[in-house]
């Protein structure tokens, strides 16, 4: 399928030809699904922690002996049962990743990719380069674009006055092609692809 190509100022460029393998598939909802939750797992600090009977600063002095009390027989004032006492099965620090298959993973950025370009949310911008880290200035130019909500993705290197730029801009990120993932894309409205990421994406995609 062929996408006209704009530039910043909203003046079109050219046209580009994407593939219809990464752009054109039926989406599958299910990977989506699967890939945002193991993404949101990766992010969790996994730091939750409670304090075992071994960690408790108690007595462990028995508190009375053995028989002829008539009470339960009980040893340290660390057990469970007592206030204060420690945690039984209680969370440990632990990572909450799993792993998902790569063939998954590939299977929702191309679904992802589709559904926006289904929504005709996807535009291609020729490149990010800016003259200025102003951020008035691009806003002229995004007023143009009529962007609310936007992710940027680029490949190239040569963006970082348009990076300061979008720092302080509510709803507008930018990443580059090897940080482009399935959640940050659903997130926005629009996604903004540069013609040096849509054949970065195509080759990793097709590849």
């Amino acid at each position: 399928m062929k996408l006209q190509v704009i530039k910043l100022d909203g003046s079109v460029s050219g046209d580009i030809e994407l593939s219809d393998a990464v752009f054109g598939i039926e989406p599958k909802k299910e990977c989506l699904s699967d890939v945002i939750r193991w993404q949101l797992a990766r992010r969790q600090a996994g730091t939750h922690s409670v304090k075992g009977r071994s960690d408790v600063s108690r007595t462990t002095k028995k508190l009375y002996r053995q028989k002829g009390t008539g009470n339960a027989r009980h040893g340290a004032k660390t057990a469970n049962i007592f206030v204060g006492g420690g945690i039984v099965f209680g969370p440990t620090p632990r990572s909450h990743a799993f792993k998902i298959n790569k063939k998954v993973r590939k299977l929702a950025v191309k679904s992802l990719l589709s559904i926006k370009m289904k929504e005709n949310n996807i535009i291609i911008c020729e490149d990010l380069n800016l003259e200025s880290f102003k951020t008035k200035n691009l806003l002229d130019s995004l007023g143009k674009m009529n962007l609310g909500s936007a992710l940027f993705v680029d490949s190239s290197t040569d963006c970082e006055n348009f990076r300061n730029a979008c720092s302080n801009l509510h709803k507008i990120d930018v990443l580059p092609t090897i940080g482009f993932n399935v959640y940050d894309g659903l997130r926005h409205e629009k996604i903004i692809l540069t013609r040096s990421a849509v054949a970065s994406i195509q080759e990793r995609l097709l590849g």
